[in-house]
């Protein structure tokens, strides 16, 4: 199975542009959104993957994911996971939204991809690792990092660590935290080649 990327740069709006210039593609047949996530379960850990059986948007609609797709990392881990509105900040934030939703962790970008390949007829799957922990506050400077294109604004982040210095070691942990998630869906995916590659598929 050959597998094309595309960016959407961690925002709704660029998550649309990548999938739609995806679904232009007449080789693709499925959208996986691949990517970190908050976890909102209290029993989540940083790294933990996540393959849900369904994303909500912000109004609470459901999209269904592709059980045979989620098959291909290895199975659904959680039933739910929200796709869209925006960052969860706080435990507090967090607690509220697992305790409404029973989602098990949230992204920006999900919802919007799923929206895509529903209107295309492709098939549709979410892939996420848990990057900030249902307990892990958000520092202001977490927020900055990214701009309405994806980018990193690396000097909306020095100076949010100037004026406050004292979110450093939660910048630090929070840091640590992402990198084992990035771990995770590192060995996922080599796990999917190392399938693909003995079966020949």
């Amino acid at each position: 199975m050959d597998a094309k990327v595309a960016v959407g740069g961690g925002t709704p709006e660029g998550a649309t542009r990548a999938a739609r210039s995806l679904a232009r593609d007449s080789s693709v047949s499925a959208i996986i959104s691949f990517g970190l996530a908050g976890g909102l379960d209290p029993g989540s850990a940083a790294g933990d993957l996540l393959i849900p059986r369904r994303i909500l948007d912000a109004a609470g609609t459901a999209f269904p994911c592709d059980n045979r797709l989620a098959d291909i990392f290895g199975g659904v881990t959680a039933d739910a996971m929200i796709g869209g509105g925006k960052v969860a900040v706080t435990p507090q934030d967090k607690m509220m939204l697992f305790a409404s939703t029973g989602a098990v962790a949230i992204d920006l970008e999900s919802a919007a991809v799923a929206r895509v390949a529903l209107e295309h007829g492709l098939g549709f799957a979410v892939l996420r690792a848990v990057a900030d922990p249902a307990g892990r506050h958000l520092p202001p400077a977490a927020l900055l990092a990214l701009g309405t294109d994806g980018r990193i604004q690396l000097g909306q982040v020095v100076r949010s660590v100037l004026r406050q210095p004292a979110q450093i070691p939660q910048l630090l942990a929070l840091a640590r935290e992402a990198a084992a998630a990035r771990r995770a869906l590192k060995r996922a995916l080599q796990a999917y080649r190392s399938s693909v590659s003995a079966t020949g598929t």
